[in-house]
This record gives C-alpha cells, structure tokens and sequence, in this order.
C-alpha cells in the first residue's frame, strides 16, 4: 500500500487536514516568489517542505504508517517556523507576503503541534500503525 492509499484509509478530517497542509506548505509559499523580499522565505519553506516530504515517504517505506511519519517535519519545520516569524517581521517585507507567512506559519505550527503529539505517543510506546 502507498501513502497516500493509507491516508485515503484515515477519517475524512485527517484527508482534508493533509489537502490543506500541502496547500499552506507546498503551494502557498510559491506565492512568495512573486515578491523580492520574500523569495528566500518561499524558497526556503518549499525546500523545506519537500525535503520533510521526503522524510515522511522514507520513513514510511521503512515503518509503514507510524506515528513517526511527522519527525521530518519536526526536525525542519521547527526551525523553519521561528526564521519565517522574522521574515514577515522586517520592515521591508509587504503586507501580501507577510499574511502569506502568517497563513503559512499557521498551517505549519498546528501541523507540528499534531507530529510532536504524534512522535511523543510513539516515544511513550505507542507503535502499532494506525
């Protein structure tokens, strides 16, 4: 089975939460390349974002569906999260690119606050796939 098979196995929430974390994560930041002082930080979040996804496909080949899968994002989008807060706070950066940090950073920390939840349970004894 595929990762995405398995998440099409999960409650309809836990679909819509991955379609609106690829949105916030993957597909927003590429806004950010339309402005000059936000292009770092939407190259950064992208390169980010596919190298956590890339974390999460080799952990479940190696796993399967464990709560593990969100330690990349763990391990990247943590510090991602505290550099882009500065970026939308410099006072050269304008208003369309910092909402766009913002919804970025939104989506970015309730998705961390679901993997640190995740990777604890698992750490606590929780291993059986979901």
């Amino acid at each position: 089975m595929t990762l995405e098979e398995a998440i099409a196995t999960q409650p309809l929430w836990v679909q819509v939460w991955v379609n609106i974390l690829f949105l916030g994560a993957f597909v927003l930041p590429l806004a950010l390349l339309i402005w000059k002082p936000s292009r770092i930080a939407g190259l950064v979040t992208v390169t980010a974002s596919v190298l956590a996804a890339g974390g999460v496909y080799w952990i479940y080949g190696q796993l399967g569906y464990v709560r593990l899968l969100g330690v990349p994002h763990v391990i990247l989008w943590t510090p991602l999260v505290v550099w882009l807060w500065r970026q939308q706070a410099r006072p050269d950066m304008p208003v369309w690119p910092r909402r766009i940090i913002l919804t970025v950073c939104a989506v970015i920390v309730v998705s961390l606050v679901f993997d640190y939840a995740d990777a604890a349970r698992y750490l606590l004894g929780e291993r059986q796939a979901y």
